[in-house]
């Protein structure tokens, strides 16, 4: 598991970004593969009181919801601002 989370976070990929196609191919097909088998490591009677506990929480599926939606309001908002901010500064260079 912590292979997997040290080369999702590390800037040092297998095969680099800057490679077309490629190096984000490694990304798509290695990240998965490591949590699919750090989850398949996991004692089944680990997962299962896991999956209990959290099954028995006070978060409701409504509350999900919502802050998953604030969640991507605050995301919508901030990329309508670097747009704008971009807009505004590309205009500026446009005026003689």
């Amino acid at each position: 598991m912590l292979a997997t989370l040290a080369y999702a976070a590390s800037p040092i990929d297998l095969i680099p970004d800057f490679i077309p196609v490629l190096g984000y191919l490694d990304d798509l097909i290695l990240v998965p593969a490591g949590i699919a088998l750090s989850i398949r490591l996991v004692p089944a009677e680990v997962m299962r009181e896991a999956r209990q506990r959290a099954a028995s929480t006070p978060i409701t599926r409504r509350a999900n919801w919502l802050i998953g939606t604030l969640v991507l309001v605050i995301w919508l908002i901030a990329l309508l601002s670097v747009g704008r901010f971009g807009w505004v500064w590309w205009q500026g260079r446009q005026q003689p």
